[in-house]
Order: structure tokens, then C-alpha cells, then sequence
């Protein structure tokens, strides 16, 4: 089940038949390991990429009911030209406080004295998962988006770039079924930045690849304002991990508690999830 943040009202998921197999079955799980590699998704990317490949569009607007009237009209050159489609100026509010930096199913966690947070039956360390010190941060926001979601996402304050690295992995899914047998957000490949804010402090923002997912593509910002746009991915679904530093925000309580039942709470680019503890 997910959580609408904007109707307050609970909405059921979809399942897909082709993860169950991939994920729940022998040879499943054996094809598993083809198409998780980068190699595949080279290839599938330049598929994507091609004038050909627009036959798609069509039958994944009405498949996933995507509303294009949010988004800028153009002639699309191919179906990853659609999927990194721009969304309308007006079509999405930066509110006060502690935003959704991404249109996604959000769920939060706690980080406990040893660095780390269990999400569903692994358990992650803060250092394994950027490859660095982590003993400031508080919660780990994390940001799942799907195929059918606008692909842009953007910072969460004002502030400077300390740093930036990319850790090579594979690129499984990011469907909560994967999570129950694969350490997904370390395995994958991901994109760490390291950000200095005016209110949240310290904050590490990793960009994690996914299935077919072999770009993401940031922009070469060394400073920005709160809601600039900080990147995008190309085709699929992916995930955004945001690390909060403590004594910072105060998240939402409805939003803390859906993530304790295991249940996502569906955001969009902008919405108020929680406060800002001491802003400045």
C-alpha cells in the first residue's frame, strides 16, 4: 500500500509479474545477473535512445496515466527524450520547510548510534553505503521513483558542493521486491554528494542507478538555491538517499509512522515534508 500525501487517503500498489520471476525464481535469478550489468544497459540505453524507439510512448502514457498537460509540449526524438521530458513552471510548488526532492514513494528511517537503518531484511551502515565517515547524520530519506515519474530532482536548500564521487555496482531494481534478497543501495551503482546547507547543515544526497538505469546525469553546480535542479536520470525507475544531518528537521509524523508499517507516502518535486528545526 502507498500513502497519498495529498489526498491523506491509502492507494493500492501494483505488482509486477516479470520482477516476481526475475527475483523469486531460479532461473529467474540466473537471467538476473545478465541484465543487471552495465553492459546491457549500454545497450538497451541506445535502443532508448533512437528515433525507433518512440513507438513506445504512446502505450506508456495511457499504460501508466501520466497527465501530459503538466508538462512543456515538444516532438520527442525518442522515448528517453519523453522520459527526461520537462515539467511545466507552474506545475510544481517549492513549499516551506523540508521538501520531497523528487516526485516519488517516500519512506523514512532512523539512524541508530551505530550508523545504520534496516529496511525491510537488510540491515545498512551509513559508511557502506557512501564509503565514508558517518557519524553526524540523523535520518535517511529515501526517495524511490518509478518509470511513469518525472525524472528531475532537485536541492533541498541553499547551499555549496563540498564534494562529489561515484561508486561503481550493478544495477538492480529498485522495486521493493528486490530488497528482501539484495542489499540494493549499496550494491548499485550511485552517484555521493556531499553538500554544506544554509539549514539543514551536512547533507549527503546519493543518486543510486537501477535497472536499465546507466546515467545519471547531474548538473555542474558548485552552489544553488533551494529548488534549483540538481540532475536527472535517463530511462527507468531509480532512487535518491538523502542523509540529514541531526538536530536539523523534524520530520513529518504521518509520514514516520507510515514508514515504520512498511507503507510508501507518495510525494511530489517540492511538497512540505517535514519542518526545518532552526532556520535561518
Amino acid at each position: 500500500m502507498y500513502y497519498d500525501l495529498k489526498t491523506k487517503r491509502l492507494v493500492k500498489s501494483k505488482k509486477s509479474k516479470a520482477l516476481k520471476f526475475l527475483y523469486n525464481t531460479i532461473l529467474g535469478r540466473l537471467i538476473l545477473k545478465i541484465i543487471t550489468s552495465h553492459l546491457v544497459a549500454k545497450i538497451y540505453a541506445k535502443y532508448m535512445n533512437s528515433k525507433l524507439s518512440t513507438i513506445k510512448i504512446k502505450s506508456f502514457i495511457k499504460s501508466n496515466n501520466i497527465d501530459m498537460n503538466e508538462y512543456q509540449e515538444k516532438d520527442y526524438n525518442s522515448f528517453n527524450d519523453f522520459f527526461i521530458r520537462k515539467i511545466k513552471k507552474n506545475k510544481r510548488k517549492i513549499e516551506d520547510g523540508l521538501i520531497a526532492i523528487a516526485d516519488s514513494k517516500l519512506t523514512v528511517y532512523k539512524i541508530d548510534k551505530n550508523s545504520s537503518f534496516k529496511i525491510k531484511n537488510s540491515v545498512y551502515t551509513v559508511e557502506e553505503l557512501i564509503q565514508d565517515s558517518a557519524n553526524k547524520y540523523e535520518y535517511a530519506l529515501i526517495f524511490r521513483l518509478e518509470a511513469h515519474d518525472y525524472h528531475h530532482y532537485c536541492f533541498p536548500d541553499d547551499g555549496i558542493v563540498l564534494s562529489s564521487k561515484q561508486i561503481k555496482g550493478i544495477l538492480h531494481t529498485v522495486q521493493p521486491i528486490a530488497f528482501k534478497k539484495y542489499k540494493v543501495f549499496t550494491e548499485n551503482t550511485r552517484n555521493v554528494s556531499f553538500l554544506k546547507c544554509k539549514n539543514l547543515g551536512n547533507v549527503c544526497y546519493i543518486e543510486v542507478g537501477a535497472m536499465m538505469i546507466g546515467k545519471i546525469v547531474n548538473e555542474p553546480v558548485t552552489s544553488f538555491k533551494k529548488g534549483d535542479e540538481k540532475g536527472h536520470f535517463e530511462f527507468g525507475g531509480s532512487t535518491i538517499v538523502l542523509l540529514l544531518e541531526k538536530n536539523k528537521v523534524k520530520v513529518d509524523k504521518q509520514i514516520l509512522e507510515n514508514s515504520k508499517n512498511n507503507i510508501e507516502t507518495i510525494v511530489k518535486l517540492g511538497n512540505r515534508v517535514g519542518g526545518v528545526l532552526h532556520k535561518k
